[in-house]
């Protein structure tokens, strides 16, 4: 029998750490302090699920509230308390968390979670899910990371350590302070790869919510300038690459190779053992298929994630969000 309820992120905490489970950083209060700071965001609770009274995984719910209606989001949730889940089970969880959801909340149009067999739920009306990853083994020292990634990547990056110019730093302090040299690289990248980047404030106020010790920017720079950078959550001894950005006049100084595998040595030398390069493409997120030339020749191994699907709890309210997704999406070509 699967039952759920609402616990502490103490709990939560404590759970994670008997099952030898480090929490994606989007499940700790840290994150939820930051959420509950965007506006339109709000955290909703921790739930724990048990089977036959035994906790089989937790997640960190977030209120999303957008174009006048209410869904639930839990980033990279439920997590797992005994590895991969079976099909059975993860879809009994499933139903209990939205049911548990709709008898507290009538609100709620949706929820979005992070499932691993999503032939049952719908896609995810907006954002782009991934299923697949790359995570770099950074423990070792600065040579054994150099010597696990692939030949192309060796070569790459023992061709910037030569010849690339940029230098390489951790940039927190400074960022915190000014993100406007950062955000300029940014608007640059948007506009050579075809996205419209978030509000400055966006980047910063993360950075500031999460703080020095669940998020770091590392930045290369030229004469002085900023020509890359990176954001990077940390939580335990897990780290992901969230943002990234790099002028257009450094594309063939392999600038992002050298940047890369600093950032791998400096996180590395803090007691890091995981570098998670924060999704590739795949049949499932064809879209992100042009990350995997570069993010692939880090690693030899690509690494199978759950990925985001929609769980309707208002049926025709959800029915009529796709019908409206789809017109939109005829108008734009």
């Amino acid at each position: 029998m699967i039952s759920v309820e609402k616990t502490s992120f103490e709990d939560c905490d404590r759970l994670a750490s008997a099952a030898g489970v480090t929490l994606p950083i989007e499940q700790t209060e840290v994150w939820a302090k930051f959420q509950k700071d965007i506006p339109g965001r709000e955290p909703w609770g921790v739930l724990v699920a048990k089977r036959d009274g035994e906790p089989v995984a937790v997640l960190l719910l977030i209120d999303m509230e957008t174009h006048g209606y209410h869904y639930l989001r839990s980033m990279h949730g439920p997590v797992w308390l005994d590895g991969k889940p079976e099909q059975a089970l993860e879809r009994d969880v499933v139903k209990a968390i939205v049911d548990f959801v709709h008898g507290e909340d009538k609100r709620q149009a949706f929820l979005r979670l992070d499932v691993w067999f999503g032939e049952d739920y719908d896609t995810v009306l907006s954002t782009v899910p991934y299923d697949q990853t790359v995570v770099i083994d950074v423990t070792g020292g600065d040579e054994e990371i150099l010597k696990r990634m692939k030949r192309r990547g060796r070569r790459d990056v023992r061709k910037a350590l030569r010849e690339c110019p940029a230098d390489s730093a951790d940039e927190t302090e400074q960022a915190l302070k000014d993100f406007t040299e950062y955000y300029d690289v940014m608007v640059e990248t948007g506009k050579r790869d075809g996205f419209t980047p978030a509000p400055i404030t966006d980047y910063s106020d993360m950075i500031g919510a999460l703080g020095p010790d669940h998020c770091r920017v590392f930045a290369s720079r030229i004469d002085g300038r900023v020509v890359a950078w990176s954001i990077v959550t940390v939580n335990g001894t897990h780290a992901v690459r969230y943002y990234a950005g790099m002028r257009n006049e450094v594309m063939r100084l392999h600038v992002t190779d050298k940047l890369l595998y600093n950032e791998c040595c400096m996180l590395g030398s803090q007691g890091i053992t995981e570098y998670d390069l924060m999704g590739i493409g795949s049949d499932f997120a064809p879209s992100l298929k042009g990350l995997n030339e570069f993010k692939c020749k880090f690693t030899d191994e690509i690494t199978p994630v759950a990925a985001g699907h929609d769980m309707p709890i208002k049926k025709a309210f959800y029915r009529s969000l796709k019908v409206a997704k789809s017109v939109k999406d005829v108008l734009r070509k």
